[in-house]
């Protein structure tokens, strides 16, 4: 049986309300059992918590291990944050948010002393798969963490028990490294992790992205007035406005709900005075920063998909 996840000593509350509801909207924290899961092995490996050990080494003062129960007996802390794969499309699912409990990730790098000249944080599971991203993303004091718990709960198994790394604005083929058995401290010189070989960038920032939850593309819905509503992210930047086109009109600002941080998406809601006919609903969002949202089309590979999310929608 697995051990319960302590209490945090701090925790990133949760938003209890949205300021509207629209039937079939994600919800802004994603059940556990409605995460998505892209794994490179099948099955999910069966990892022994009382003999599994963490090794922090390479480019550092001190190599340092830890136990499960090491982490446990931690000050563990609690952030709800977005994260994305690589693969997934515009208007795709491969992402959710979830409140991940854990063990800051600069705390245990400033244990073992990171050394001048690395460059990149290699995480390797206990299936070999590995996953790099840039040193400053774990010492940059944005809530990376090595994660015990989700959603108040120990890892499931297939969430990577009994330790993952989470790390805000990263997608997850350079990050989230789950059943984690090595942090290592490396250049990107050095070596690659497991996507970058198969023609994937070496880092993989999150794109700023939109998508339509309500209504489904090729929904009918009555005319008159109908709720809009979705998702948009940023994580680590944010998002400041979410827009939505009708056809061949103009951006009309939607409402957004609110959040816990810059770290989780944002939900929107757009009222729309639909008439009779068939329409083309389109969204985009605008960073923290000002940057809008692109239209220009790509697919995943090799760094991310980008594009505006359209639906058609029937009317009457």
């Amino acid at each position: 049986m697995k051990k319960a996840i302590p209490k945090p000593v701090r925790t990133v509350p949760v938003p209890a309300t949205q300021p509207f509801e629209v039937d079939g909207i994600s919800p802004y924290v994603t059940p556990t059992k409605d995460f998505y899961r892209i794994d490179t092995a099948l099955p999910a490996p069966i990892v022994d918590a009382a003999s599994w050990r963490l090794r922090i080494s390479g480019m550092v003062d001190k190599e340092v291990t830890v136990t499960y129960d090491d982490l446990l007996a931690r000050k563990l802390v609690e952030v709800p944050i977005t994260i994305q794969c690589v693969s997934n499309y515009v208007g795709g699912d491969l992402i959710g948010t979830a409140r991940w409990t854990g063990v800051p990730l600069k705390e245990l790098l400033e244990e073992a002393g990171v050394q001048p000249g690395a460059t990149q944080i290699m995480g390797e599971s206990v299936d070999g798969f590995t996953a790099g991203f840039p040193v400053e993303a774990g010492l940059d004091g944005r809530d990376s963490l090595l994660a015990v718990g989700m959603n108040g709960h120990p890892l499931p198994t297939e969430h990577g028990f009994p330790a993952r790394l989470i790390i805000p604005g990263l997608y997850g083929y350079v990050s989230a490294t789950k059943w984690i058995t090595e942090i290592r401290l490396t250049t990107f010189e050095e070596e690659q992790g497991y996507w970058v070989p198969l023609g994937w960038s070496a880092k993989g920032p999150i794109k700023l992205q939109s998508r339509i939850d309500v209504p489904r593309d090729g929904a009918s819905v009555a005319a008159g007035r109908q709720a809009v509503g979705g998702v948009a992210w940023a994580p680590h930047t944010g998002v400041k406005a979410v827009q939505v086109k009708v056809d061949d009109g103009g951006w009309q600002d939607a409402e957004l709900g609110t959040v816990a941080s810059i770290d989780t998406w944002v939900q929107w809601r757009y009222e729309w005075d639909a008439t009779a006919g068939q329409h083309e609903l389109a969204v985009r969002a605008v960073d923290a920063d000002g940057h809008v949202q692109t239209a220009a089309f790509a697919d995943p590979a090799p760094n991310g998909a980008t594009g505006h999310h359209t639906i058609d929608v029937q009317v009457g």
